[in-house]
């Protein structure tokens, strides 16, 4: 596929912060595992990678704003059109010297997503999309499932950790959804659970308490890839709401009838 200035622009820069990363994870499987030190070396990895990716999509269009899971927010002199960046999502994977993580790129144009990236660097998978563009897995067309029994299908989520308040209802979800599904999926990354999504590896996700950065590429690619995207709320916005429900088509409104209760 060739895609548009801006789509090569932030897979070229996916691909640089990519490398630089998987430099670094070659290290971190070697690190004897404390929180101390091993953490202090994934932060940097972290901001290394944001640093690179900044670095080669400010220089390409310096007008953008920008907002970012390690840098925060800048605003651009083009008020219309912000990138969204997550340089490391699936952070304690990557620390455990798990091969499950990725970089997420999404180009923001009047508070709608048109462009979104999400690379796998360490299998090489680069999952991307632009509106009206359809989504592709390196140079593969990708679509979702074409299940629609729900007892057929896998699902992913995140489960809380550390104490936080939504893990009551995540464990009344997994009550409603695992008696009548095959299974469901947590593999700590979110944009990866959209990525799979898209590519008909899952047949939904849904997800609380998430950042602007961990799901907004995945919003455009599952939606290319012909995919439903709501946020759990249907009167909510997703990015602000930081919640997320997608699936294809087919069981869309059974499985949110099964999370939403």
């Amino acid at each position: 596929m060739i895609g548009s200035a801006n789509l090569n622009i932030m897979i070229k820069a996916a691909r640089k912060a990519g490398r630089s990363l998987v430099k670094d994870f070659r290290e971190v499987e070697n690190l004897q595992v404390s929180m101390k030190g091993a953490g202090d070396f994934v932060s940097k990895a972290d901001i290394a990678a944001e640093n690179i990716l900044k670095e080669e999509l400010r220089n390409a269009r310096p007008t953008y704003g920008w907002v970012a899971e390690e840098g925060g927010s800048e605003e651009g002199e083009d008020p219309t059109r912000r990138w969204i960046v997550d340089p490391l999502d699936g952070t304690t994977n990557f620390l455990h010297g798990l091969p499950h993580w990725a970089i997420s790129i999404a180009l923001e144009h009047k508070g709608k997503i048109v462009a979104g990236v999400i690379y796998d660097a360490a299998k090489d998978e680069m999952f991307f999309a632009e509106k009206g563009e359809g989504a592709w897995m390196n140079d593969q067309r990708i679509r979702v499932s074409g299940r629609h029994r729900m007892i057929e299908s896998i699902f992913a989520t995140g489960l809380p950790f550390g104490g936080r308040a939504d893990l009551p209802l995540t464990l009344q979800d997994l009550a409603r959804l695992m008696p009548v599904c095959s299974g469901v999926r947590r593999w700590g990354s979110a944009a990866l659970d959209m990525a799979y999504v898209a590519a008909g590896r899952y047949e939904g996700f849904w997800e609380r308490r998430l950042n602007a950065w961990d799901m907004a590429a995945g919003i455009i690619i599952v939606k290319e890839a012909g995919g439903l995207v709501e946020p759990l709320d249907p009167e909510a916005s997703i990015l602000d709401s930081g919640e997320v429900i997608c699936a294809n088509g087919n069981i869309f409104d059974t499985f949110a009838k099964a999370i939403r209760g």
